[in-house]
């Protein structure tokens, strides 16, 4: 049980520091570096090979693998299938869309003939 007279007080009748500001203030202070390892120096570090780290980054090559893989499995995607993979890793610059397919057009004929001409000829410009 808490003493008689040392209840708390409510919010607005308590006394802090300097009120809001100075919880503002405590977190803005800066903390005291934790003690450590210091990592200027060299002591305690493993030395690493440099032949061990070329062969952990050298490229491996999957071709085999994925040819065994692409070869072991004979279902062919329908074309809308991979049409629509295809167009979700495509790039959204220009440079990287396909070019678009137009249509060829076809040379438009004419719908008179050569007889249709000569007859025009005579009849407009009056040439026998």
């Amino acid at each position: 049980l808490p003493a008689a007279g040392r209840a708390k007080a409510p919010p607005g009748l308590q006394r802090d520091r300097a009120g809001p500001r100075a919880a503002g203030a405590a977190r803005r202070r800066k903390r005291a570096p934790e003690p450590g390892r210091n990592k200027a120096t060299v002591k305690g570090r493993v030395v690493k090979s440099a032949i061990e780290e070329y062969h952990k980054k050298k490229p491996v090559n999957h071709l085999r693998e994925n040819l065994q893989y692409m070869l072991k499995g004979r279902l062919v995607a329908d074309k809308a299938v991979t049409e629509q993979v295809l167009a979700q890793n495509r790039g959204r610059k220009s440079k990287d869309q396909p070019p678009e397919k137009r249509e060829k057009k076809k040379p438009e004929g004419t719908v008179f003939t050569e007889e249709d001409f000569r007859k025009f000829e005579r009849e407009y410009f009056g040439i026998p």
